[in-house]
């Protein structure tokens, strides 16, 4: 059988992907949330191509999620930067009006048409890493939350206090 992309679209709670072969055909296409029941229903979808390749946009951002679920799970990954998959929507469509359907039809085309892409791989402690990272901004930006919100309530009960 031959091989074929599956270009994805991620977002928070949705992803829209297309399956395409080698000379761009559409073979398939859905979206899917990504919850626990959605990511499995996509994965139980893709499987009538044994032969596949994921193309994720933007999976250092919004992407990333899907992708480290789909690599844990033994798929084969491949990013595709956000700015190439704009430029192959405006040269397919002839506008640049973006719906998750053509996303996921330029992401897949970039695929197909592009052999430099970076493959992603598994790194358990790369991911850990950013956890941590990503726990401590959020830490931080509730402590100058909390921060705020004391000074304000200690300004409102001693009235004309100047902050040092």
């Amino acid at each position: 059988m031959e091989q074929v992309v599956i270009g994805v679209d991620p977002h928070k709670l949705s992803a829209t992907i297309e399956v395409v072969d080698r000379r761009e055909q559409m073979l398939g296409s859905g979206r899917f949330t990504t919850d626990r029941a959605g990511y499995a229903a996509m994965r139980k979808y893709a499987k009538a191509w044994p032969e596949r390749v994921w193309a994720v946009e933007g999976s250092n951002g919004a992407g990333r999620p899907l992708a480290q679920r789909l690599l844990e799970d033994g798929e084969q990954v491949v990013d595709v930067p956000a700015k190439l998959a704009a430029r192959v929507r405006l040269f397919d469509t002839g506008h640049n009006r973006k719906t998750d359907a053509h996303d996921a039809h330029a992401v897949a085309a970039v695929a197909v048409r592009t052999t430099s892409l970076r493959v992603l791989r598994f790194d358990g402690e790369l991911e850990a890493l950013r956890m941590l990272t990503d726990r401590r901004e959020a830490l931080t930006r509730r402590r100058v939350q909390t921060v705020d919100r004391l000074q304000a309530l200690l300004a409102e009960l001693l009235p004309g206090q100047v902050k040092r």
